[in-house]
C-alpha cells in the first residue's frame, strides 16, 4: 500500500495527470470509473485564485465520488503560492500539488511551473511557503531539468522531500524536450535507489500500452505511473494496465458502444457542470480522440460538432450506433 500523508493508494497506483483544458471534473468521472486511482485538477494559477478569478475559482470543483483528488496550483511568488495553497484548503481536496513542470511558455515566462527549474533555491522556498500554509498533503509535480546540460532532479527530490512534502512524481523529460523525444526514466530508477529519499516517487511520460507500464514498473521500480495524453478519448487505460498487471492478459478493445457511452456520459456530466450549451461546445476537443482510429468517423465529426443540445446528442449517438451496427455486420 502507498501512501500520500494519510491517504492510502493501491500497491502500485494509476493516477491521472493534471491537464490543462482536459483534467476537468467530467473527465476526471469517466477516469475514475475505469480505473484512475488519484486524480489531479488541471492546473490553477495562484495569482487568478488571489484575483478570484472565475476560471481559476471554477477549477476548484470536486466531487466526492472522484476522491481521493489534488488540486493543483502553479505560480512564482511564495506569497501568492501561499495564499492560494489557503483557498484551495478551503475546498478540502485530498492534496495540494504544486506544478514545477509545465513546459508552456506563457506558464514558464512568468517564472512558474518548468520556469523554476533555473532555481532550485526558488523551487524550495516556493514549496516550503505551500507545506507551511496547509494542513493537507503536498506534493509535486516536475521534470528532470531545464534542458539536457542541467539535469538536476537528484539534487530537487531529496531537498523537496526535506521540505516536508509527501510524494513526487517526475515527468522524465526536460524543459527543453516539451513533449518531443523519449522519456528516460533511467533518471527515475536513480531517485528510487537513493536510501535517502522515502517518499513515494511516481513516473510520468509515454506510458500508453499495458505492455508498457509493465515494463516500467518493472525496469525502474517506481511507486506508481501517472497517465496524461494516452488518456485523453481513452479512460479505459487504466483498467487496461491495471487486468494486464494481475493477468498478463488484454482486456477486450472498447466496442463503439463503448465509445459511444463514454461520450454520452461526458457530454451529458460536461453540460451538468458548465451548463448544457457551453458543455456541448467544449467537447469538441473530444470527439476525435475517442473515435481514433475507428474507420469512417469522419463522416460524423462534423456532425457531432453541431451538437449543442443533448437530445440532439442522443439522436446522433443513435445514427451513429445504428451505421456501425451495420457496417460490422457487412464485415463479418
Amino acid at each position: 500500500m502507498i501512501k500520500i500523508g494519510n491517504i492510502e493508494l493501491p500497491e502500485f497506483p494509476l493516477l491521472l495527470a493534471p491537464m490543462e483544458d482536459v483534467s476537468d471534473p467530467p473527465f476526471r468521472r469517466l477516469c475514475k470509473m475505469h480505473g484512475a486511482d488519484l486524480m489531479y485538477s488541471e492546473f490553477i494559477s495562484s495569482e487568478g485564485l488571489i484575483r478570484d478569478a472565475i476560471k481559476s475559482r471554477k477549477k476548484l470543483d470536486i466531487f466526492d465520488y472522484e476522491r481521493p483528488v489534488g488540486i493543483q496550483i502553479f505560480g512564482g511568488d511564495e506569497e501568492a503560492m501561499a495564499m492560494s495553497a489557503r483557498i484551495v484548503e478551503t475546498v478540502n481536496p485530498d492534496l495540494v500539488d504544486i506544478n514545477f513542470g509545465c513546459p508552456v511558455k506563457k506558464v514558464v515566462c512568468k517564472g512558474a511551473g518548468a520556469g523554476v527549474l533555473k532555481d532550485i533555491d526558488l523551487m524550495v522556498r516556493l514549496t516550503k511557503a505551500v507545506v507551511r500554509s496547509t494542513s493537507l498533503p503536498v506534493t509535486v509535480k516536475t521534470r528532470l531539468g531545464w534542458d539536457s546540460t542541467s539535469i538536476n532532479i537528484d539534487e530537487v527530490a531529496e531537498r523537496l522531500q526535506e521540505t516536508g512534502i509527501k510524494a513526487l512524481t517526475i515527468h522524465a523529460r526536460t524543459r527543453a524536450q516539451m513533449y518531443k523525444g523519449e522519456a528516460d526514466w533511467e533518471h527515475i530508477s536513480r531517485i528510487k535507489q537513493n536510501p535517502n529519499i522515502e517518499i513515494p516517487i511516481f513516473g510520468n511520460g509515454d506510458i500508453d500500452s499495458p505492455e508498457k507500464a509493465l515494463e516500467y514498473k518493472q525496469k525502474y521500480a517506481c511507486d506508481g505511473i501517472m497517465i496524461g495524453r494516452a488518456a485523453i478519448g481513452y479512460p479505459w487505460i487504466f483498467n487496461e494496465i491495471k487486468h494486464f498487471f494481475n493477468t498478463g492478459e488484454h482486456l477486450p478493445a472498447p466496442t463503439i458502444e463503448d465509445r459511444l457511452l463514454a461520450v454520452r456520459q461526458h457530454a451529458e456530466w460536461s453540460a451538468d457542470w458548465k451548463g448544457e450549451r457551453l458543455g456541448l461546445v467544449e467537447m469538441r476537443q473530444h470527439y476525435s480522440n475517442y473515435f481514433r482510429g475507428v474507420p469512417h468517423f469522419k463522416d460524423f465529426r462534423k456532425k457531432f460538432l453541431e451538437v449543442f443540445t443533448l437530445s440532439e446528442m442522443d439522436a446522433l449517438i443513435k445514427e451513429t450506433q445504428e451505421f456501425y451496427t451495420e457496417y460490422l455486420a457487412q464485415q463479418a
